[in-house]
């Protein structure tokens, strides 16, 4: 990897993303607030199709190519339109993500400037199998293994999803078993099909959960024994901390009356405060040291969001590493560390003015 040492001050920006995504815009608007030149945004659509253009002194910072339909299209390889809300197509995306992460790495270092990510860290953090592998081979505690076949209790979760998409937190009792899950299964004359919902579900019938699993068998699954977590007034929680140049920099509770925690589905930003004392000085210090370790397994990846699951039983595992996880509005930085009082995008402008500055 170019080192990043390699631009001049003051720091130039190119981003990778869709113009009107919310993280461009928001750290957009981090580099102006930090007084540095006007960010270029770099569109998806030009990568894809092959008009991009690097230029030698940038910082090149790739976001999330998600939330376009052309884009996803391309990135499929599809000759048809695209449906957002549809669950399936997630192994043929990664796929093509992961090409095009190559190809962009090597455009960015051919043209002279340095990038805030590598191709390989950022695949993994998409492939849930690779990055459970690769926690557990650095001695990261994570949930083990479990089937994803629906016979014990369970998160199963597609290997290259995202946002919770086709989660389905399985509980098995004997003979019976109940599938919790965003996925929206819809019968129709041609099939079954899936579609990611704002609203969490239920199923109980043997034949709705099987068809489920089947469906999301297609793009591949990742399963992890259920972990029963901490409360908080009633309210499972876990944790995302953000973590800029491998250091702990933003932490928010995540809680929820449901097995899902993500704030798209009814979770709710909790007291960071009580859960710190509710776990200890001890404890939370553990929980850094545990996320700090797992973002050392992903080095050149500026920022990452990982998620913690603090354990009812004492033990605290990473749950998930999201290459994107930095779309925490409002959220300031820990106190105690250099991005105290910062929000997640001019922790990271912050981060790379240190590192460079003369």
């Amino acid at each position: 990897m170019r080192a990043l040492s390699t631009p001049t001050f003051p720091l130039r920006f190119a981003v990778v993303g869709n113009p009107d995504n919310r993280r461009v815009t928001l750290f957009a608007d981090a580099v102006r607030e930090e007084g540095l030149p006007e960010p270029r945004i770099v569109p998806w659509l030009d990568v894809l199709r092959g008009d991009a253009e690097f230029h030698s002194g940038e910082l090149v910072r790739v976001d999330s190519p998600g939330e376009d339909a052309e884009v996803t299209r391309l990135l499929r390889g599809s000759d048809e339109p695209i449906d957002m809300y549809r669950v399936e197509g997630t192994r043929q995306w990664y796929q093509g993500f992961a090409t095009v992460l190559e190809k962009l790495e090597h455009a960015i270092d051919d043209a002279g400037a340095a990038r805030l990510f590598t191709a390989q860290g950022v695949a993994t953090a998409f492939d849930k199998q690779a990055t459970h592998a690769l926690l557990t081979d650095a001695g990261v505690p994570v949930p083990p293994v479990a089937a994803p076949d629906g016979t014990e209790s369970a998160f199963i979760k597609i290997r290259h999803g995202s946002s919770a998409s086709g989660v389905v937190a399985m509980t098995v009792r004997g003979p019976r078993r109940r599938a919790v899950t965003s996925a929206e299964l819809v019968r129709t004359e041609t099939g079954i099909e899936l579609y990611n919902s704002l609203t969490v579900r239920t199923y109980l019938r043997d034949e709705d959960i099987d068809d489920v699993l089947a469906v999301l068998g297609r793009d591949g699954l990742h399963a992890e024994r259920w972990v029963r977590k901490l409360s908080i007034a009633g309210r499972g929680c876990d944790l995302r901390v953000v973590t800029i140049g491998g250091r702990a920099a933003h932490a928010v509770v995540r809680t929820s009356t449901s097995p899902m925690t993500n704030l798209h589905l009814g979770g709710q930003r909790g007291d960071l405060a009580a859960f710190q004392a509710l776990v200890g000085e001890k404890r939370w210090l553990t929980i850094l040291d545990i996320v700090e370790s797992a973002a050392a397994c992903f080095p050149g990846v500026h920022c990452l969001g990982i998620d913690v699951l603090p354990g009812a039983d004492g033990l605290d595992r990473i749950g998930e590493v999201n290459a994107y996880g930095d779309l925490l509005p409002n959220l300031m930085g820990l106190p105690g560390t250099p991005w105290e009082g910062v929000g997640t995008y001019r922790a990271q402008v912050r981060s790379l003015i240190g590192r460079h500055a003369p």
